[in-house]
């Protein structure tokens, strides 16, 4: 029986030559991750094993991005606690306000993650670096705390489904497009605890970009993990980032998959997720008007350079509506700098938008953009939920950065390829 591109890594980080769905495993662990919200709780539970060192202070990794700057003493202390931490740990991978980014943005950029590594994180959305062909996935605080003592993890090997891609995408259409209409196809626990394989000719049209894009939202299927193969666009990136040597593993023909879905990229349409589950997706020619009250263009999932590009190309020579506030989030220093280079500065504050430091803040309802009863928002972020950006009784909308750019300035959900 083959084996998929993730059962040989697990087998591969478990010194096995082969597992296969629904095994119990240990497995050595190539990044532990922590941020702001997660790492002080997993950080009292380390203390419980009386170390004084984690298992390699090359392979911890903190961000402090959920609250950070500092929006209240709560946050100050929660940051101060893992400053604390790093310091008496020796941690190399602590990166401070002025260093940081939004974590699943600024590790791939940093080198830290490659292919064939596996990565744990206190962070649901760690499922994001399988766009570099890694095994990476989310956990609790108590597991990034044993993971950070012993260097391993235990998993239930995931069985797998298959998204075959082909052709390419329209203008207008991005990575958040395809992965939205994935999730209303399949809903919300459609990939319960599976692994989410993308394969086929397609993903050769697909940027890195919008690889990450897809993987970081296959939490929202209910995916254990989401994982592309690695191509030249895959080590090109990583050459770039200066991460370690690539250990490529490709699923056999005969590996054993639940479901098998065929998907023409050029058939997708730019999609929205209404209230208030990713799964409740239209696609934007379907909308009716809705009039919204901020748009929020950033986060894990679409905080890149491209996304500002995208979403620059729409607003430049435009301004947002009247009385709608338009935020724009890079997600990490390097981001914020080559943006401000390209010019992309000057667009957003012509058309009215604020920028703000690399951040979190607004996608959990943390800070910097909550909204008020009633209130509507469309985001690049990936969770909709019922008060996710602020009050129970405002509505966040999920689209791409075209999507989110033409809304703030039509002032309602609108179609980038439609705008005058």
């Amino acid at each position: 029986m083959g084996m998929t591109s993730t059962e040989k890594i697990l087998a591969s980080a478990a010194g096995l030559d082969e597992v296969h769905a629904g095994q119990l495993i240990m497995a050595k662990l190539s990044l532990v991750l922590g941020n702001d919200i997660t790492s002080p709780v997993a950080i009292e539970e380390f203390k419980k094993f009386s170390l004084d060192r984690v298992f390699d202070k090359d392979k911890v990794a903190l961000v402090p991005d959920h609250f950070a700057p500092n929006k209240d003493i709560k946050a100050a202390q929660q940051c101060k606690c893992m400053r604390t931490f790093a310091h008496d740990m020796d941690i190399t991978n602590y990166f401070e306000v002025g260093q940081m980014g939004v974590e699943h943005a600024l590790l791939p950029e940093k080198g830290l993650v490659t292919a064939g590594d596996v990565v744990i994180g206190a962070d649901s959305h760690t499922c994001t670096y399988g766009a570099l062909g890694a095994f990476s996935t989310g956990v609790g605080s108590t597991d990034m705390a044993a993971g950070m003592a012993t260097g391993k993890a235990w998993f239930k090997v995931p069985s797998a489904i298959k998204f075959n891609l082909t052709g390419s995408f329209r203008p207008f259409v991005s990575g958040k497009d395809l992965i939205l209409h994935i999730i209303g196809m399949i809903g919300v626990d459609g990939a319960l605890y599976k692994t989410m394989e993308f394969a086929g000719p397609g993903v050769a049209s697909l940027s890195m970009d919008d690889r990450f894009t897809v993987c970081n939202m296959a939490i929202e299927a209910g995916g254990k993990n989401g994982i592309f193969p690695v191509d030249e666009k895959t080590i090109a990136y990583l050459k770039e980032a200066g991460a370690g040597e690539p250990r490529i593993f490709t699923s056999d023909e005969d590996a054993v998959y639940e479901r098998v879905y065929d998907i023409d990229l050029g058939q997708i349409e730019s999609t929205v997720s209404f209230p208030h589950l990713p799964e409740n997706t239209h696609t934007v020619s379907q909308c009716p008007e809705i009039r919204i009250d901020q748009v929020v263009i950033g986060s894990c999932t679409n905080g890149r350079l491209s996304d500002l590009e995208a979403a620059a190309a729409i607003l430049k020579g435009r301004h947002i509506a009247s009385g709608l506030r338009c935020l724009i989030i890079p997600a990490t220093q390097k981001i914020y700098r080559d943006a401000m280079k390209e010019g992309l500065f000057d667009i957003f504050l012509d058309a009215g938008c604020v920028i703000s430091t690399p951040t979190c803040g607004p996608c959990l309802g943390g800070y910097m953009g909550i909204l008020a009863e009633g209130e509507r928002c469309v985001s690049t972020t990936n969770r909709n939920f019922v008060g996710r950006m602020g009050h129970v009784k405002s509505e966040v909308y999920l689209a791409s950065p075209a999507v989110a750019a033409a809304s703030a300035v039509m002032g309602k959900i609108a179609d980038p390829a439609k705008l005058d």
